[in-house]
């Protein structure tokens, strides 16, 4: 079988390793439904830092060294880094790592950056370019509001269908070869993944990141259907990553529309990560931080005890600036699906 499939899907002929996973996320997520699932919960949005941005910062090195910590790897033994945030010019990931020393790749998806991470990392190991890379996405509820919409000082009211910026940092180290594990934890690999093209229906509004992104959801899905010949039922569940409430019913219309019906095996991972009854984040959240931390936090231990076999991770992204909103511009869209498989088979070095 080809690498290449239909017209934008790509097959992982040796089925790269997830070999480890972190996550670090701040206090609203922490006290949130799936607040026991990440690795370090902050005390406070700052973490001791001077400034919002900084401590995006720590986000993105906490999260890489627990990955790393749990894969037992130091920092010269990964060959890449593939990362990036929402802040301009990737400022938060790149004084981050700068002190690293680790080669990186810059990537930006906007909060379909976990996807596209995961995907270029699973690649470079595929094709025999790297042992092991590391993949990471992080945003900060403070600096993204911050850029994209009003200052916090500002006291803007928040329409309903806006969604909430997660604060958090995922990172994963994808290998070509599993490492000696414990007893009933899955191997789990990265199969395949559908490279999204960009979509706009014109929608203006910077608050409504889920209506903007279901175009896109629903296209990279319908291509990945087709390059694969697969259906929503060929999935324990497809999750896309910062829909929000509304976002997420738009796709199932747009789907349905195609002839696809995603109920029993569709969740968006936006809706999953906060209480909206008791934290009132509206539209549910968004953010790159929103799938990083979910899949790395909560899809992944599912995954490793095998109550999910095979998934479809499909982060979206929103590719807008403060600059095009500033210049009237609608907002270009894009998503990335990723099928990830656990298997109960023990592989050693």
């Amino acid at each position: 079988m080809g690498k290449m499939v239909g017209k934008q899907s790509m097959r992982f002929e040796t089925r790269p390793v997830i070999v480890s996973e972190g996550s670090v996320v701040g206090p609203k997520e922490g006290a949130g439904p799936l607040g026991h699932c990440f690795d370090t919960v902050w005390k406070d949005e700052k973490n001791g830092a001077q400034s919002w941005e900084k401590a995006e910062s720590q986000l993105v090195q906490q999260s890489l060294m627990a990955a790393m910590e749990k894969a037992g790897l130091c920092k010269k033994q990964v060959r890449y880094l593939v990362a990036g945030d929402l802040l301009n010019q990737l400022t938060a990931t790149h004084f981050g790592v700068r002190e690293f020393g680790v080669p990186f790749l810059g990537a930006y998806g906007a909060c379909s950056t976990m996807g596209l991470s995961l995907m270029l990392a699973a690649a470079l190991v595929d094709g025999g370019f790297a042992d092991y890379v590391a993949a990471e996405a992080s945003s900060h509820f403070c600096t993204s509001e911050k850029q994209f919409r009003t200052p916090l000082g500002y006291g803007s009211q928040r329409p309903l269908y806006a969604t909430w910026t997660v604060t958090g940092s995922g990172s994963v180290i994808v290998g070509a070869h599993e490492l000696p594990r414990k007893q009933g934890r899955r191997s789990v690999r990265i199969c395949g993944a559908t490279a999204g093209a960009i979509v706009d229906y014109g929608v203006k509004d910077a608050f409504n990141m889920g209506g903007a992104m279901a175009p896109a959801a629903a296209a990279v899905l319908l291509a990945h259907f087709q390059d694969f010949n697969r259906s929503p039922q060929d999935y324990d569940c497809i999750y896309t990553g910062d829909l929000g409430y509304y976002g997420s019913e738009l796709l199932c219309k747009l789907m349905e529309e195609e002839g696809f019906l995603l109920e029993g095996h569709y969740r968006d991972l936006g809706t999953l990560i906060y209480s909206n009854e008791e934290q009132d984040t509206h539209g549910g959240a968004s953010g790159c931080g929103c799938s990083a931390v979910t899949l790395t936090g909560y899809l992944m231990k599912k995954l490793r005890s095998g109550k999910l076999n095979r998934i479809l991770f499909v982060p979206t992204g929103a590719l807008l600036s403060p600059l095009s909103t500033q210049q009237g511009e609608s907002i270009p869209c894009i998503a990335h699906a990723v099928i990830i498989e656990s298997s109960g088979e023990r592989e050693e070095r």
